[in-house]
């Protein structure tokens, strides 16, 4: 990996602290992406940007030790690293965020080696969180003209999201990532009400032209809907530490297996079983051995 422009996936988006009652875990969206994928032995670059201050460097010493691709990652001078003051509910398994405005992710500049490496890749991952601001966004909207297999994770953080945006983002989607939730609040959005998933699916797919979507469900699974077909799998019993970075590890493992060329039945089992094996640890890239995951899927499907 001598090049730099041979990197597969580029991750573009937040970098950052949650802050935690029991202190802080390093995060953001596209980072824990990019940190499973380096698991998975997919090298991942980060785009983003970080304050010239502690937290940052703390945070660029974890890019490095974990050995996500970081010649992307910018400095700022002026803004801080960011922060997200976490909220866990421990009886839903659900965590709310508190996300303070603006950070150093809010001015991620464009130049031209971030543009060629874009190019090069064969992903470029997204949200909708980091466009929140007009630098981040200007500098998204003109990668993603240049991204060969565009893959969104909407990530619909009140009071973070506008429709226009959110509508021209999934414009742009070669594979789209979304709950139940938000795939209820995008028909909610489109004025329409399909009862079944299906339905709301493949309206969405036809009216942004996405040729893939997945919709997870959390403990109950999740469906993979390809050009032609449907693959449903249900989830993996695991006792839950917490829900941080779950669907960030499993969209890691979409992306690799999908790299990997395994089918959309096999790559659906995986991710499900990845997405269970996070939420058994603790934080959202929590220290593990591939083969800690391998054995974990093994008896999944055993």
């Amino acid at each position: 990996m001598n090049s730099r422009l041979s990197i597969p996936v580029y991750c573009f988006g937040e970098i950052l602290w949650d802050v935690l009652p029991d202190g802080p875990q390093p995060g953001g969206a596209p980072f824990n992406v990019s940190y499973h994928l380096t698991k998975l032995k997919v090298p991942a670059g980060l785009i983003s940007r970080i304050g010239d201050d502690e937290n940052g460097r703390k945070l660029e010493a974890l890019v490095d030790q974990w050995d996500v691709k970081k010649h992307l990652l910018q400095t700022d001078p002026e803004h801080d690293t960011s922060q997200v003051l976490a909220k866990i509910d421990a009886e839903k398994n659900e965590v709310s965020y508190e996300i303070v405005f603006p950070v150093a992710w809010d001015f991620i500049e464009l130049n031209a080696q971030t543009i060629a490496s874009v190019k090069e890749a064969d992903y470029f991952v997204y949200g909708s969180l980091v466009a929140r601001n007009d630098v981040s966004r200007n500098t998204l909207l003109q990668l993603l003209d240049h991204a060969k297999f565009k893959v969104l994770d909407i990530n619909l953080r009140p009071p973070f999201f506008e429709w226009d945006l959110l509508e021209l983002l999934l414009g742009k989607a070669d594979l789209l990532k979304v709950n139940k939730a938000e795939l209820d609040l995008v028909q909610e959005m489109l004025g329409v009400s399909y009862k079944t998933e299906t339905e709301q699916v493949n309206f969405i797919k036809e009216k942004f032209n996405i040729r893939e979507v997945i919709v997870t469900k959390g403990e109950h699974g999740a469906s993979y809907y390809t050009k032609d077909n449907e693959y449903h799998t249900g989830g993996v019993p695991v006792k839950v530490s917490d829900t941080i970075g779950s669907g960030d590890s499993f969209l890691a493992t979409v992306i690799a297996n999908h790299y990997f060329k395994e089918s959309p039945g096999i790559i659906l089992k995986k991710a499900v079983a990845m997405g269970s094996f996070i939420a058994g640890k603790k934080g959202g890239c929590p220290s593990y051995d591939l083969s800690e995951y391998q054995e974990f899927y093994k008896k999944a499907q055993s």
